[in-house]
């Protein structure tokens, strides 16, 4: 049951509590791609406000960043996929309240994987099999107690159109951002027709049930606690969560955790295992094929966010090094890419991609200055 909500009337003064609580010396930051976090105690009276039973007890108070749109939101409020998830998965932190424009969440006490076993080192094979049994759980998860899809939703089990939905969406966001992005994207070689040449070459996919997705099973967006001597894994960030073919969030997990090739393949393994093992073996139909499309999908989707987050990523007086830093992150999203899109010229250099990097950066500065002084 959802706890007791603040009346409207009272809004104001909880904003006015979460100002003061997350302004004071040493309160932890966390950021993130999409979300500014404070971790702090709440206070007794934001705890009598919120219904909680202890001021003492810490929260996470999140509030969105206005970003360029580059992955999909089929569901705009976190809170009510927290709510489905939390009445069935236990050790997924529940939002306390939702103000729309930002939230309060329960902070849950542990570190974080990133932490345990950064990008490099192996996660083990009990880990491995946590994140399958997680896998198997979210599964379970009743399409009915999920919010509402968006009206052109493909049907339950069309993984074809499903793919197809993420597609049109990824090549939305290269032509929306043309304007302020096109001409880095022609100096690093990305195709103007990137999405639509990959979809050409794509196999006719197997019917799969539909379940709900995280999308976003990462090392940072993953905590890990212990109890005694038992440690468990607990997935955080589930605004990115949405209804659709299985595969893609095993393919998004795979890649954005870098496993190394044999816990790649241990994790395929064991996925596939604990579906079979919970009555979803369906949803693992034909995935020899198919696992491998969500994956190649994945880095072509990739291009675009990951050209503009090297640029957006710039700091207003960049040095040679973030130039380079940034030049290499958009290497290595074209070189994954470039097969896939069957390019005849070989992946972009980090000369090329700085001197980009360098010339959209100057004339995007000086377009911003342009429009501050009403040029």
């Amino acid at each position: 049951m959802a706890p007791p909500q603040p009346h409207r009337a009272l809004r104001p003064l909880v904003r006015l509590l979460v100002e003061v609580r997350r302004r004071r010396p040493g309160v932890a930051m966390v950021t993130g791609h999409h979300n500014l976090n404070y971790i702090v105690a709440l206070g007794t009276p934001l705890a009598w406000l919120l219904g909680e039973e202890s001021g003492q007890v810490r929260a996470k108070f999140r509030f969105p960043y206005e970003t360029v749109e580059v992955v999909p939101r089929i569901w705009r409020s976190e809170s009510e996929v927290l709510r489905a998830v939390s009445n069935r998965l236990s050790d997924v932190p529940r939002c306390i309240h939702d103000f729309g424009t930002w939230s309060v969440h329960a902070f849950l006490e542990g570190c974080s994987l990133a932490e345990e076993a950064p990008v490099g080192e192996p996660v083990g094979t009990e880990r491995l099999a946590a994140f399958a049994e997680f896998f198997a759980r979210v599964a379970d998860i009743p399409e009915s107690e999920l919010p509402r899809r968006p009206d052109n939703w493909p049907e339950d089990g069309d993984s074809a159109g499903f793919l197809r939905w993420l597609a049109d969406f990824a090549d939305g966001v290269h032509h929306r951002n043309l304007a302020r992005f096109g001409e880095l994207f022609d100096a690093v070689g990305v195709p103007s027709d990137a999405v639509g040449r990959f979809m050409d070459s794509v196999p006719d996919l197997a019917e799969r049930p539909f379940a709900l997705l995280h999308t976003d099973v990462h090392r940072a967006n993953v905590v890990v606690t212990r109890q005694a001597d038992n440690e468990y894994l607990s997935v955080i960030d589930w605004e990115l969560a949405m209804y659709g073919d299985p595969l893609h969030d095993l393919a998004t997990h795979l890649i954005r955790m870098d496993y190394d090739v044999d816990e790649y393949a241990e994790m395929i393994h064991l996925w596939k295992e604990a579906m079979c093992r919970s009555g979803h073996a369906e949803m693992t139909e034909d995935m020899e094929r198919d696992l491998p499309v969500y994956i190649d999908f994945e880095y072509v989707q990739s291009v675009f966010p990951d050209v503009m987050r090297a640029a957006l990523g710039l700091p207003a007086e960049p040095g040679h090094e973030d130039f380079a830093r940034a030049a290499r992150s958009v290497c290595r999203a074209m070189t994954r890419a470039w097969k896939l899109l069957m390019m005849e010229d070989a992946p972009v250099d980090e000369h090329t991609a700085e001197e980009a990097l360098r010339a959209w950066h100057a004339a995007d500065r000086a377009g911003r200055m342009e429009l501050q002084h009403g040029g």
